[in-house]
């Protein structure tokens, strides 16, 4: 049975893991054998964490390009394929904006759009181009629990971590029949360099603590099974599904 969970040999490729739930990710494929291909827009940073995953033993590298960008998408992956093939794809870039619905700017909005949606699109594109002609491959959509529920305040970004669900379903159903699975992890609520401002809140961790059944934040180590498991042999008959990882919250009114 372990040997379903084993990524030995396998190579994978995260995006926005230069730190967050992204390293956490690379890190976890990568207890479970995978060899990691970071990626991000700042080179230093991607560099830092490499050194990070490589000084616990783990076989890793780097590819800076813009996920928005999709020539800096299929260029950067053409580049990553001729070294060697992704096995696996994890579109996890993403970022938030907050703002009342009616004061959201537009330029907000195409910022999230790109970054949350239309750089999963492109580099899912690029990377399945590839697979398709070996007949094999996992990808990964990092979605939400917005993905399912609104809160105040961010509602653009709700809108693109739904789309990115059914981005999801939508590439499960044509790259299922090539060997390929599509499926989604939902993160919940995580303690992250991006919302340590909202952990130190006491109103708002207040809230996660009464909403969310188990009662606290997630730590990004939690991820890790539902990623291994998503990314290996595991679940071969897996296909469109979100896996929430959420402490029960999408379960709970």
């Amino acid at each position: 049975m372990q040997q379903l969970f084993d990524l030995t040999g396998k190579r994978a490729l995260i995006t926005g893991s230069s730190q967050g739930i992204g390293l956490a990710l690379a890190q976890a494929l990568a207890s479970a054998g995978a060899q990691i291909v970071l990626n991000g827009r700042d080179a230093t940073k991607l560099a830092q964490a490499c050194e990070q995953l490589q000084s616990q033993g783990y076989a890793c590298e780097t590819q800076a390009f813009d996920v928005t960008d999709a020539n800096a998408v299929q260029l950067g992956v053409a580049e990553i394929e001729a070294r060697a093939p992704i096995d696996i794809l994890v579109n996890n870039a993403g970022i938030q904006i907050r703002g009342a619905f009616t004061e959201f700017k537009a330029t907000d909005w195409d910022r999230l759009i790109a970054t949350n949606l239309s750089s999963a699109f492109h580099v899912g594109q690029a990377v399945a181009r590839h697979m398709v002609q070996r007949k094999r491959g996992k990808i990964v959509n990092v979605c939400s629990v917005q993905s399912e529920l609104g809160r105040p305040t961010i509602a653009p970004y709700t809108a693109t971590k739904g789309g990115l669900k059914m981005l999801t379903k939508g590439m499960a159903i044509d790259l299922g029949p090539q060997g390929i699975q599509v499926n989604g992890l939902g993160p919940g609520y995580f303690d992250t360099e991006l919302t340590s401002a909202l952990v130190k809140d006491p109103v708002f961790t207040g809230w996660i603590e009464k909403r969310v059944p188990a009662g606290r934040w997630g730590k990004v180590e939690e991820l890790g099974g539902a990623m291994i498991f998503l990314a290996s042999a595991a679940s071969d008959f897996v296909n469109g599904h979100i896996l929430y990882v959420d402490g029960g919250m999408t379960a709970s009114l």
